[in-house]
């Protein structure tokens, strides 16, 4: 567990550092590195712990988190305008996520305190939304034959922002126990979450609606219809 903490805290200064900088600068790459390897490896052991604990919607959870971060790597790294077996079997795989989060969302509304395993419906509800999201964009993706331009670079970047927003709610909300009497119940530890909120919503923004990223937008994306279809996520 302690080892599974460490490496979620490394992930969140990683993260934010990423976020610090301009996307594709070196810094950003470095430390975008950094963070790809420490969250796989967080949500991956969180997965595989939950099972002991047990926890069934985090095992789901865990799942989703290292999904969103493969994917928004391997969205970097493919060439533009390609998809491989990768991009399938992560579709494939989300949609069974997704299935299994919606069922146990379920059950948990079924229970007396419609939780399972201490997890409130509502929350399994959202990422189950979420992995619905990422399921949807997939797909299209796959049936236009890859992405390019700035949607490749909002895709890349709504999925590593929402990666590390679920890992700074777990964080800072779920391992209170770790940190210092005093924080514990604290408002102050809301104060990350809204950091890295914001921080995803201003750069979702720089995307998609300024013309920092305008020389990687393919000719689609010159297009009115093209900027209309930077407005949802890609």
């Amino acid at each position: 567990m302690m080892i599974h903490i460490t490496a979620g805290g490394l992930g969140l200064l990683s993260g934010f550092g990423a976020l610090a900088f301009r996307k594709g600068e070196p810094l950003h790459r470095a430390v975008g590195t950094l963070f790809f390897g420490a969250m796989l490896f967080m949500s991956g052991l969180g997965a595989i712990l939950a099972v002991f604990l047990p926890n069934r919607p985090t095992v789901l959870i865990g799942l989703l988190t290292f999904y969103l971060v493969a994917t928004a790597w391997a969205t970097v790294r493919r060439e533009e305008g390609r998809i491989g077996r990768f991009e399938v079997g992560a579709a494939l795989a989300v949609i069974g996520v997704a299935a299994a989060l919606f069922i146990a969302g379920w059950v948990a509304t079924q229970s007396p305190k419609g939780r399972m395993d201490q997890i409130p419906n509502q929350v399994i509800f959202v990422f189950a939304t979420v992995a619905t999201i990422a399921a949807a964009t997939d797909l299209r993706m796959i049936r236009r034959g890859g992405v390019t331009g700035a949607p490749r670079i909002a895709r890349h970047l709504w999925r590593m922002c929402v990666a590390l927003l679920i890992a700074t709610t777990s964080f800072f909300l779920g391992q209170q126990k770790v940190m210092p009497e005093v924080l514990q119940g604290s408002p102050i530890l809301f104060v990350p979450i809204v950091a890295s909120l914001g921080l995803f919503t201003f750069w979702m923004l720089r995307v998609k609606f300024t013309n920092a990223f305008k020389p990687e937008a393919t000719a689609l994306g010159e297009t009115p219809r093209g900027r209309a279809a930077w407005l949802f996520l890609s």
